[in-house]
């Protein structure tokens, strides 16, 4: 069927005039179109996966990485388009450092650390190791980032 602008119209669920790049926590729930069962069925109030279900199941579990690569490619893509188009800054070879970072959080202290890096990052760019004109260190960066998590595990 094409595209008509009177029938095929997207409402957006999103909350008008929310800044969703504000800090907070989001929960979201996707459903198969028409409601449709096709990764199992709940039985005695406990999801019974079909085979279908597991690789799904599989994928969520294990998509940490494909959803970075995911971002990374279609960020490139956007940004490719902007070099040419917009003026923006070329690159040249990758746009994007390999790999990611990640850290379990275990604990509310090191997720108050965490947020607390994230929302004063800016102010401390001068002390960033990714900062190629770094001029100090930061102990807050230092701690987050170790590569040890007996802070974790002890508390």
């Amino acid at each position: 069927m094409k595209y008509n602008p009177d029938v095929h119209h997207r409402r957006s669920i999103r909350v008008k005039d929310y800044a969703y790049s504000r800090a907070g926590a989001y929960f979201l729930t996707m459903c198969l179109q028409s409601k449709r069962c096709l990764f199992g069925n709940v039985a005695n109030g406990e999801m019974m996966l079909n085979d279908a279900g597991k690789s799904v199941q599989h994928i969520w579990n294990d998509s940490i990485g494909r959803i970075v690569q995911a971002f990374k490619s279609i960020t490139t893509h956007e940004y490719t388009i902007g070099v040419k188009t917009c003026g923006w800054i070329p690159f040249h070879g990758k746009l994007w450092q390999r790999n990611y970072y990640e850290h379990i959080v275990r604990t509310e202290d090191t997720l108050n650390k965490i947020r607390e890096y994230i929302q004063y990052n800016p102010l401390r760019w001068h002390l960033d190791r990714e900062n190629p004109e770094q001029v100090g260190t930061d102990a807050l960066e230092d701690e987050i980032f170790k590569h040890d998590t007996k802070d974790d595990a002890d508390s």
